[in-house]
């Protein structure tokens, strides 16, 4: 007797007179139609092409079919079509939409060397998993694993791509720093628990200037979470001022990077850097404060709203600081509670009012977070299930790359339109989950989209859009 599951059609609830009949006789159709717009972003940008070029390849040309170049192109475009894990390319490798992405000419797999591979034109996950274990050292002889990441030009290619985002030198650029935790759940290499986050995890360092991304550093959870924030600033701003001479660069965080360290590297006169930090507040910073808040208070009482006022004043620690700085503190009254901040920052007094430099520029820091929800939660920074640590590194840059290319689709392609703010998510749904179908032929690729796709004035912008671009040679 047969099992349902061997049927080749199925019957669903009838719609009044008429019988709802499906089976899976569609031909090659895909959900991702509209990634093809994230492939034009690529031979307009480059980025992947530079991201493969980070890693030596010690494979023997001639045996292999997927080049470094296919494997991460597979990798990124995954992560931004929606498929997180690596175990998506077991099924993904049958997927002709995503091959044409990649670039594969033989798109259909009919001409794999083995048979067990034919129809098959991109790598499965096996092979993919081969960039992740590759041991720091390996080389020729070894026998599986040797294509070699090199984490210095993946974390310049970060950089030159937000230099290359700005049309022209700026006047001045904000650096947002933040540290977050990527949760751990079996029994990664340098895995610790975090007492803040209630967990074991890593914690990543990222940097930004507004939306482009310029650092994604993964890092075990027993260190304070400003450690290495020097470093890499210092090779940021390095390269930024090599191609930027005059601009100015001022370094933006919580109150968990005011650091003796940090602060000193930016007042260095060989670096003019300012900085802009969060101050945890103390009960001397409290009373420095106390007629503002009592008078807060009065205020409050008479109109029945939040108020807040705010005083200019110098501060210097007991023994942790170097020098007195100054500091803009916040008294604010709310309903049954006080609420006084600190931040503590480099920049003049004179060019920066108190009430503004809080308001203004210290409060904007806030869509960093934002930032860094979507890099983690829409492009999966957050899956870090492999053994070793450079493992996950490159999880890490996989999903930065991908950020990349979003950021890149998003400034370029989205411009003008209504999704021109739109996160990686919305992105994602309204234009790249498109229902197609394809059709190859000997000379040409055709690709049928839906044509109940409600979207398709947005696609018609981007892609119009997109076509201004010149394509790189």
């Amino acid at each position: 007797m047969k099992t349902e599951c061997t049927k080749k059609r199925y019957q669903f609830q009838a719609l009044g007179r008429k019988e709802i009949l499906a089976d899976f006789t569609g031909g090659t159709l895909t959900s991702d139609g509209g990634g093809l717009l994230l492939r034009e972003v690529e031979k307009r940008s480059g980025v992947l092409s530079r991201f493969a070029k980070c890693f030596t390849d010690h494979r023997k040309q001639d045996l292999i079919e997927h080049s470094v170049l296919d494997l991460v192109s597979q990798r990124v475009f995954g992560i931004a079509l929606g498929y997180e894990d690596l175990n998506d390319h077991d099924d993904l490798s049958r997927d002709q939409l995503l091959a044409i992405m990649v670039g594969k000419p033989d798109a259909t797999g009919k001409y794999r060397q083995l048979q067990r591979d034919k129809g098959h034109p991109l790598a499965g996950k096996s092979t993919l998993n081969r960039l992740e274990l590759t041991p720091k050292d390996a080389g020729p002889k070894n026998r599986y694993k040797k294509i070699v990441m090199n984490t210095e030009a993946i974390d310049a290619l970060l950089v030159d791509t937000f230099i290359e985002s700005r049309p022209k030198p700026p006047k001045q650029i904000i650096l947002d720093v933040d540290a977050t935790d990527i949760p751990l759940h079996g029994r990664q290499e340098e895995r610790f628990f975090h007492g803040y986050y209630d967990t074991y995890c890593y914690l990543p360092l990222y940097i930004f200037c507004g939306d482009e991304l310029l650092c994604a550093r993964l890092r075990p959870a027993n260190i304070d979470g400003a450690a290495g924030t020097v470093e890499e600033l210092e090779g940021i701003t390095t390269r930024i001022r090599t191609a930027w001479p005059e601009v100015k660069i001022i370094v933006r965080g919580d109150s968990g990077f005011c650091r003796e360290s940090i602060m000193a590297w930016c007042e260095d006169p060989e670096r003019n850097i300012d900085y802009l930090f969060g101050l945890a507040k103390n009960p001397r910073l409290v009373q420095e404060i106390e007629a503002e808040l009592a008078e807060a208070e009065v205020m409050f009482e008479c109109s029945n709203e939040p108020s807040r006022l705010f005083k200019d004043f110098h501060y210097q620690t007991l023994d942790s600081w170097s020098r007195s700085r100054r500091v803009v503190g916040k008294a604010e009254q709310l309903a049954g509670r006080t609420n006084p901040r600190f931040i503590v920052t480099s920049l003049n007094k004179d060019e920066y009012e108190a009430r503004a430099l809080y308001e203004d520029e210290y409060c904007a820091r806030g869509d960093m977070e934002n930032r860094i929800k979507e890099k983690q939660l829409m492009l999966f920074a957050d899956r870090s299930s492999s053994a070793t640590m450079k493992a996950n590194q490159l999880r890490l840059y996989f999903s930065s790359i991908a950020y990349v290319l979003m950021q890149i689709l998003r400034r370029k392609g989205l411009a003008g339109t209504k999704m021109a703010k739109a996160q990686c998510e919305t992105i994602r749904l309204k234009l790249f989950k498109i229902g197609a179908k394809v059709r190859i032929t000997v000379r040409k690729i055709w690709i049928a989209y839906a044509d109940g796709y409600p979207h398709i004035e947005i696609f018609r912008q981007v892609y119009r859009n997109l076509q201004q671009i010149p394509v790189l040679a």
